[in-house]
This record gives structure tokens, sequence and C-alpha cells, in this order.
């Protein structure tokens, strides 16, 4: 865990992998969002609150490809997994798992 971090810090503006907390400071909620999505990167946020409305609020305007409420590193292998921006293309797990493996055909067939 790392506390009194800053948006200038490396560890701030970097993906990093590993057992890594970062806590940085916020005064309201609109400030918190517009930080959180200022980076190149978005695999996956947490959002720890009481107020469930709230959560949904904020993951919802996050721009991360998953956003945990209340736990974080949770998977299910049903829901799709994968990253917005500079943190990965496609979805892995679940249905959309799938798609860069299907070769997807229409035909269009005029009956008149």
């Amino acid at each position: 865990m790392f506390t009194d971090v800053t948006d200038e810090m490396a560890i701030a503006r970097e993906e990093i992998f590993g057992p890594v907390l970062s806590v940085l400071r916020f005064k309201d909620t609109e400030e918190l969002v517009q930080r959180a999505n200022a980076t190149s990167f978005g695999l996956a946020a947490a959002v720890w609150t009481r107020d469930v409305a709230k959560a949904h609020e904020v993951a919802h305007r996050l721009r991360a490809g998953t956003v945990w409420v209340n736990c974080y590193d949770v998977f299910d292998p049903a829901a799709p997994f994968g990253g917005f921006k500079q943190s990965g293309f496609g979805r892995e797990l679940g249905e959309r798992g799938l798609d860069p493996y299907l070769e997807t055909k229409t035909v269009t067939v005029s009956m008149g």
C-alpha cells in the first residue's frame, strides 16, 4: 500500500501489475472521475463505498473495462474481461471471449 500518492508519480501514471494499492485523496466524485479517466490506461478499477447508488454512478462514468464494487480481483468466467484505451483490445472470458475465434458471415437473399 502506497499512501500520499500524487498524480505526477509513476505509480499513479503507469499500469502496475501486482499486489499494489495506491491511495490518492480527492475532494468530490467529479474530481475522482476526472482524474481516474485522465490516464492512458483503463484495465480495471475498484469503488469502495457504502452508497450503492453512488457506486453505480461512478462505475458507469469510469473508463475501465472492469469495475469492482467493494471487492477487487474477483472474476466470473462467464463475465467478459478486458481493458479500455492502452490496456488492451477485445475481451477474454464469457461469450465475448469467443469472438476472436469466430468467422461471422452474413448472407442476404432477395426473395422477390
